[in-house]
């Protein structure tokens, strides 16, 4: 088998390690990545021609981090706790030889892979935005386990160490060398190299500042009034962010103050055992399994149709220049696209361009973009009323209003200028894909392309597969979501689809609870603590009562059409009751809530219309309301074929809605809890509170024999 890292000693004496793991597209922290290390660090120790050792890698990154294929299968602790120490061992013995080592950043260098270049002397970086430094482990409920607690904080100081870490936000190589984790900056590999050469001819005899007799924390130890200040609340203010659902932000801390109590390689075997207990937790399981096996295998393809030769899309129509379709407008643009940006008027598609603009000048105060780059990317955005425009396109995007016969107006005048294989597709939110494509004289070429708001930071889009969409269609559109650098997620046709049928559950049972008379501050606390990223009254407001009570009212006319019967969720009188009063959203500057430039307040009124029971649930029951409304929801969905795999179920609840990411998504929370326990709940809850708790006939089988999604 090919070494995982080439050693080659120059004519000066620099030993170059590059790593170049055999089978893989990027470096990860494993098993051959590490024997490669350490014959590297032996060879440095022990061969008196080597000078120093520059550490360089093959390929496109640096290294990505830890091997989370293998780190999954870990069924016991003394696993996590075993690997952290051996990586630990490793890079002690890299960085202890007196000899210079230097790290030559050339692309991503994330957990593992900084965790190893802080092992180094000196790290150098190539001066490119795009190139992503830190620590990002947290995301995945874990913390650096290869020493990152112990040398981050040592180098930078506790507080910028903790920020990095327990936020796992990525740094620019810019700010990494203004925090002084970065000893320059190169404009390209050959200047790397140059640099880092350079650093070892400089210092030919180095010790990690935390070797050195007489070392002193940056900011001071964990004795230290600032550190004891700090200490006393950062903890208070994580549980308040996270509600405890984020066991690996309360580790990261107490690795840092333990470790800021003892020397550094003892403050080494603490964060093991801190990693342990990470790499062991469910919430950890749950977001490994979803957001990196499930996405991952989503980004490479799984649900999209195979046999169809790849597409980009080089010009694409938007019609209705509003905020979703300048949303559309600014990210197609900025992945390259030409667009055509239409509305009714002169005025409102140039408003749409003009959102961009706006998006860009940010962009450019916070040095994230140039005019120039601003310029050129407001080029490829054309506003317009002229339909004729369309032609050439190789996709259309319809974003208008939710009304079925504006669509389907549009839908037809747009058809007229398009070439026979270009693509249709509509961005509703709900109505059904196969009764709008009825206005389409090429139903094959029509499909949902369902985006969120606002579309330049939400990461999902919603993928809906008509009765008659070909896969032709469907491949073409996956593709021009993987080219704007969005997550797709494929269901097929339904009413809500997936996402919006059940975010719907989530904000409704919310509301449900205060004709309850459950208090209203409960309910919204509830919903931060069940993990959710918005309260459901707030999020309602947010998306307006209006909008709900216009979709259900659409949603029954439909259903009476087709000889169904149509039920009413319990919250639905609440939303139509403020509606009538004008209360309708966040848009009105009232709904549930009081808007003003301060701020919002919920509204006090609410008491006097919903009066507050005496008697209030617990919180728990609360939360699990909110919880298993949505979960079930989703199991429906799987039931009836409205999802296609449990992935999409899972990344398109978290992408889509914000479901807790520390549950691994909606189908997972039925896993995580077990399908017979989720089944004694629901039904438990059906009793009290009705039908729609009951369990999904689908959770009843896997309860029944033993398993699982």
């Amino acid at each position: 088998m090919d070494n995982a890292v080439t050693l080659n000693l120059g004519d000066d004496g620099f030993l170059v390690a590059t790593m170049d793991l055999p089978g893989r597209t990027m470096n990860v922290v494993g098993d051959a990545l590490m024997a490669g290390l350490a014959e590297a660090a032996e060879r440095l120790a022990t061969d008196p021609a080597v000078k120093g050792l520059i550490l360089a890698s093959a390929k496109a990154d640096f290294c990505a981090g830890g091997d989370l294929d293998n780190m999954f299968t870990w069924t016991r602790p003394e696993q996590p706790f075993e690997a952290s120490m051996a990586m630990k061992k490793v890079l002690r013995r890299l960085e202890t030889t007196g000899k210079p080592v230097v790290a030559a950043l050339n692309g991503h260098t994330l957990g593992g892979g900084l965790e190893i270049a802080l092992a180094c002397h000196a790290r150098l970086a190539l001066d490119d935005p795009r190139l992503k430094i830190g620590q990002p482990e947290v995301k995945l409920g874990l913390l650096p386990g290869g020493g990152g607690t112990q040398r981050l904080p040592r180098l930078l100081g506790m507080q910028p160490a903790l920020q990095i870490m327990a936020e796992g936000n990525d740094l620019t190589p810019q700010k990494a060398l203004g925090m002084g984790l970065l000893a320059s900056l190169a404009k390209d590999r050959d200047e790397l190299m140059a640099q880092a050469r350079a650093w070892c001819l400089a210092n030919p005899k180095s010790q990690q500042p935390w070797d050195a007799p007489k070392f002193r924390w940056p900011g001071g130890d964990s004795r230290t009034p600032a550190a004891l200040q700090m200490f006393s609340i950062a903890p208070s203010i994580a549980s308040a962010k996270s509600f405890g659902n984020y066991p690996a932000v309360q580790h990261i801390l107490s690795c840092v103050f333990e470790g800021g109590l003892m020397d550094f390689d003892n403050a080494c075997v603490v964060e093991s055992r801190y990693f342990a207990a990470c790499a062991m937790s469910r919430e950890s399981k749950n977001m490994i399994g979803t957001l990196w096996f499930q996405l991952n295998a989503i980004k490479k393809g799984a649900s999209r149709p195979a046999g169809v030769p790849a597409a980009k899309v080089r010009k694409l129509g938007i019609l209705g220049a509003g905020m979703m379709g300048a949303g559309i407008a600014y990210v197609s643009a900025k992945a390259g696209i030409e667009v055509v940006l239409l509305d009714t008027s002169d005025e409102a598609a140039a408003k749409g361009k003009a959102y961009s603009q706006g998006l860009l000048d940010k962009a450019i105060k916070k040095g994230r973009s140039t005019p120039d780059k601003r310029d050129a990317l407001l080029a490829k955005i054309t506003p317009t009323t002229d339909y004729a425009l369309l032609q050439g396109c190789d996709l259309v995007i319809e974003a208008v209003f939710e009304d079925r016969a504006i669509k389907a107006e549009v839908t037809k005048r747009a058809e007229a200028q398009l070439a026979a294989g270009a693509v249709f597709a509509s961005n509703t939110s709900t109505l059904p894909i196969t009764g709008l494509a009825q206005a389409s004289g090429r139903p094959p070429h029509f499909i949902g392309l369902h985006f969120f708001s606002p579309v330049d930071k939400m990461p999902l889009v919603e993928i809906i597969v008509g009765a008659q969409t070909s896969d032709e269609t469907l491949a073409r559109g996956f593709d021009y979501v993987l080219q704007i650098g969005k997550t797709p997620i494929v269901v097929n046709d339904s009413r809500g689809f997936y996402t919006s049928r059940v975010f719907g559950t989530y904000v409704m049972e919310g509301i449900a609870m205060l004709a309850e008379g459950v208090h209203p501050r409960s309910i919204e606390v509830a919903g931060l603590q069940a993990g959710m990223p918005m309260p459901p009254l707030a999020l309602q407001d947010e998306v307006s009562l209006s909008l709900g009570l216009h979709v259900a009212e659409q949603t029954k006319k439909d259903l009476a059409a087709e000889g169904k019967p149509y039920s009413e969720h319990p919250g639905m009188r609440v939303v139509r009751q403020l509606c009538e009063i004008g209360r309708i959203g966040k848009k009105a500057g009232k709904g549930f809530y009081d808007y003003s430039d301060d701020g919002k307040q919920l509204w006090p009124e609410l008491a006097t219309l919903y009066p507050v029971a005496a008697v209030q649930p617990d919180a728990q029951e609360l939360v699990d309301r909110l919880m298993i409304a949505q979960a079930n929801e989703a199991a429906r969905c799987l039931e009836e074929g409205v999802l296609r795999s449990v992935a999409d179920g899972n990344i398109g609840s978290i992408f889509g809605w914000g479901f807790a990411p520390f549950q691994g998504g909606a189908l997972q929370y039925i896993n995580a809890m077990g399908p017979a326990v989720f089944v004694e709940r629901a039904r438990v809850l059906a009793l009290r509170f009705g039908p729609r708790f009951e369990p999904a006939a689908g959770v009843v089988r896997l309860a029944e024999t033993g398993g699982r999604f």
